[in-house]
């Protein structure tokens, strides 16, 4: 090893664009899984930002945002007299189509809630301010990022939502959704806003289990031909697997990142082939003396640890600086441990086949080299 740290220094400029490609791997493998990551934990916000310990729906519903109306009495008496449940409520969510005269229509997703404190489906993300003002009908609070978007530039001003008057009261901040923008409101707001009036029908029921313990016996007891039912947590990963796998934007990310990895593997390989080349008649010194060739396939080896190695040590600072300037400009990058630990393995990976690959240059090392 510190043979071939030697050796590494000593050449640093032959070996500094494989060092180069392998930091360039790993930032854009940590740096294009962060960004999905966060991009589609943004799916599971309503999940993520309330109290529920169990989200009882229609059948097969794959996503927190494809809800399906459900029968709201019958559904509510069924969960509330189960053992485990200490508390039950409605929350409504689907989309609609945002109109102001002479701009268009804008698909949006609308979030009613009740408003209490301590409801299970009030969003962290309202304020108290917020919720005081949303028991007023019709009101309704959108993303201060949304604004442009939906031609708002103040508190107070009216737009339409399927046919409905609606007065925005306040603004969150950092809320962002990828199919349309968050509109929040009260239960009887949304009954309007998703034509559900009249019809005792609700998206979702909740419920909050005396001990969250139970939550995976009240899955299960609940599960049935007519309704689905999961954990909030179940639900949350469900929901940002089905736009990771079923959307082309997850597909098209994941493709970049495969991308990177595969640019970044190539350069690396020829980088350490061609270094290995051009030493390939001190190899032969080596040989001469009777060092096995094993050992200078180890050396090469060694080498090939130590720059994906450097250049992992050059990414992960690198991948932290853009992180923060990616919030920055509003967008969402989430790097967990476990992310940049698959990062690191996979680009150490990808720097040992590169030595592995470089290995074949070591055939034409022999004595008579050094008689030409």
């Amino acid at each position: 090893m510190s043979y071939s740290l030697t050796t590494l220094w000593h050449e640093r400029n032959r070996f500094l664009p494989g060092i180069l490609a392998v930091a360039f791997s790993a930032l854009l493998i940590a740096l294009q899984c962060g960004l999905l990551l966060g991009l589609f934990s943004i799916t599971s916000i309503p999940i993520d930002g309330t109290k529920a310990d169990v989200w009882v729906s229609a059948p097969d519903v794959l996503s927190v945002d494809l809800g399906r109306p459900i029968d709201e009495g019958s559904t509510v008496a069924k969960v509330a007299v189960q053992p485990e449940v200490a508390r039950t409520e409605i929350y409504m969510q689907g989309f609609a189509y945002w109109t102001r005269p002479g701009m268009g229509n804008e698909l949006c997703m609308v979030v009613g809630s009740r408003l209490g404190d301590d409801y299970l489906g009030t969003l962290n993300v309202l304020t108290a301010e917020h919720r005081s003002r949303l028991t007023e009908h019709g009101a309704i609070v959108i993303d201060e990022s949304d604004r442009e978007r939906l031609h708002i530039k103040a508190i107070g001003e009216y737009a339409e939502i399927t046919g409905t008057r609606v007065r925005v009261v306040g603004f969150t901040k950092g809320i962002k959704s990828l199919a349309g923008p968050y509109v929040f409101c009260s239960l009887y707001t949304a009954r309007d806003l998703l034509r559900l009036r009249g019809s005792e029908m609700t998206t979702y029921v909740l419920a909050k289990c005396h001990d969250p313990a139970q939550a995976p016996e009240l899955v299960r007891r609940l599960k049935s031909d007519k309704l689905m039912a999961l954990r909030a947590e179940d639900f949350s990963i469900q929901s940002r697997l089905h736009w990771l796998f079923r959307t082309k934007a997850g597909m098209a990310m994941g493709y970049a990142a495969a991308l990177g990895l595969l640019v970044g593997a190539v350069v690396t390989s020829q980088t350490l082939y061609a270094a290995v080349a051009a030493q390939l008649r001190e190899y032969a010194v080596l040989r001469a003396l009777g060092i096995p060739r094993w050992r200078m396939a180890m050396t090469v080896l060694a080498q090939s640890f130590w720059v994906g190695l450097i250049g992992v040590c050059l990414a992960l600072p690198a991948a932290f600086a853009l992180k923060a300037l990616a919030e920055f400009w509003g967008l969402r990058v989430d790097l967990p441990l476990e992310l940049l630990g698959a990062a690191i393995g996979i680009t150490m990976g990808m720097a040992m086949l590169s030595g592995l690959a470089a290995l074949r240059s070591l055939r034409l090392v022999e004595p008579a080299m050094l008689l030409r």
